[in-house]
């Protein structure tokens, strides 16, 4: 095994340095940097992009594990200020990349039209405060309102947002907390309110390059490419709001 993981690596770094570029983004950027590395990939044909989404809290670990990264894109400030702390990113590239908002949606009858109203629920989606950043804005929601011991045994956990928006779609649960970008894009729910702002920390996604990363000049373009205009049109077309 140790021998497999030694020459995995060593193909790792043999293909960084011929056009390849890993990227590790949060789950609720999956569709977004689906179309920005598209775009850029046809104006730059000798790379290729390899994207892994997923759980901001899942990347890092992966990250942290040896997994293959050039930029990491985290859905808040924590996982990237943990991979910091372990001397895995280029601190220097670290920057905020987008904003977004906190929502409660669903397909419920019932009149769900603030925090205090999904009491009236038996199950509520909620991304896995413990790696899932959309999770710990929802029970910073919560504890701020002091509805937590309320609807503990209530609450039913998503891997990500992703899988969140999916009970919500197929009826699962009665409502959940996801990010306005994800319910824009869900066609069997709709946004039943927007979580006061002040309820929450800031919902900002933090993007930076490895330290492998800062190392390879085509993660280095795209890492550039994501700061320009082109992708900031694109993110605000999405439902982002910008840094």
């Amino acid at each position: 095994m140790k021998r497999l993981i030694i020459l995995f690596v060593l193909l790792w770094a043999t293909s960084a340095s011929a056009g390849q570029v890993y990227l590790s983004v949060a789950a609720s950027l999956k569709e977004v940097v689906n179309e920005l590395s598209g775009s850029f990939s046809r104006n730059n044909r000798n790379i290729t992009l390899y994207k892994n989404a997923g759980a901001s809290g899942t990347l890092a670990r992966q990250i942290e594990n040896g997994a293959p990264a050039d930029l990491f894109i985290s859905a808040d400030s924590h996982w990237m200020d943990y991979l910091v702390g372990k001397g895995l990113m280029a601190t220097a590239s670290v920057v905020t990349f987008a904003g977004n908002e906190l929502v409660f949606a669903g397909k419920t009858d019932k009149r769900i039209k603030s925090l205090k109203d999904i009491a009236l629920l038996q199950k509520i989606g909620i991304g896995n405060p413990k790696s899932v950043p959309v999770g710990e804005y929802a029970m910073a929601a919560l504890r701020s309102a002091n509805m937590e011991k309320g609807v503990a045994k209530r609450l039913v956990m998503a891997k990500d947002v992703r899988e969140c928006l999916l009970y919500l779609e197929r009826g699962e649960v009665d409502g959940g907390f996801v990010y306005m970008t994800e319910a824009l894009q869900a066609k069997r729910a709709k946004v039943l309110f927007t979580v006061p702002a002040d309820l929450y920390p800031k919902i900002v996604y933090r993007m930076g390059l490895t330290g492998t990363g800062s190392k390879n000049p085509e993660a280095v373009s795209f890492y550039n490419y994501l700061k320009g205009a082109e992708a900031q049109a694109v993110l605000l077309k999405k439902g982002f709001t910008l840094r």
